[in-house]
């Protein structure tokens, strides 16, 4: 692993570590839409592994793996984040959906049910059940949210300070944390196992169908509807705080 002047060996160092490449992609590959190429994925990961070798120091402080692992996966989402791999009307369909939550939730004091938001959207329950299919990937956090053209302050800007310069690390160190999980704990008991066995035993989604007695496709439109009332739900929260 270290060369004949004591240094670590980069070609040892990226070909002992490109299968960790491989599973970190295909891991991420899991959560993301078809539309994804894990190839594409791969390759960013590539070049998070070859910066990380470039950057990291015997007396770095940890196991270059630990190091590594944080390089990729940054890559890998920089990619994502730059190739716009969620259309932008997926996301516009999830926001009417959010929208609908959050009337229902304020009208009947509890999570709506599928029946009631589809209705609440004009919908038929298969064709709601469809957006939620084709909104596989949608996450709790966009990087766009921290910018909002619309004139009224928006939900993560309360969560977040001008201090640190680093508006995503506030939001993992403040109360923001504190909200998600408030939010988690108010979801429908069902979508709350499903958040559990994803997140915290990081099951795939086949092993969670098993799990749950659904199928895969099941099991992804449950997941894009728990992430609809999260965000749904942390948007009011912090807007009723700014009241």
């Amino acid at each position: 692993m270290y060369t004949a002047s004591g240094k670590s060996d980069k070609n040892f160092l990226l070909t002992e570590h490109a299968p960790l490449v491989k599973r970190l992609a295909y891991q991420l590959k899991a959560r993301l839409p078809p539309s994804v190429e894990v190839d594409d994925l791969v390759q960013a990961g590539m070049i998070g592994l070859l910066d990380a070798i470039n950057r990291y120091e015997d007396n770095h402080g940890a196991q270059f793996e630990t190091y590594a692992i944080q390089r990729i996966r940054g890559a890998m989402l920089d990619e994502l984040r730059n190739s716009d791999w969620l259309p932008r009307g997926v996301r516009q369909n999830m926001r009417k959906i959010e929208n609908a939550m959050n009337a229902l939730q304020q009208k009947l004091g509890r999570p709506p049910l599928e029946t009631e938001v589809a209705k609440q959207l004009k919908l038929s329950l298969s064709d709601y059940q469809d957006m939620l299919g084709d909104s596989g990937g949608h996450q709790l956090v966009y990087y766009e949210d921290f910018h909002d053209a619309d004139t009224r302050e928006h939900f993560l800007d309360h969560y977040t300070s001008d201090q640190s310069g680093d508006p995503l690390q506030d939001l993992l160190n403040g109360d923001f944390r504190d909200a998600v999980i408030h939010a988690i704990d108010s979801l429908p008991e069902r979508e709350k196992l499903l958040m559990g066995l994803y997140y915290e035993q990081e099951l795939n989604l086949k092993e969670i169908g098993a799990v749950m007695g659904v199928s895969e496709s099941r099991v992804s439109q449950l997941h894009s509807q728990a992430v609809a009332r999260l965000r749904a739900s942390l948007r009011d929260r912090a807007w009723t705080g700014l009241a």
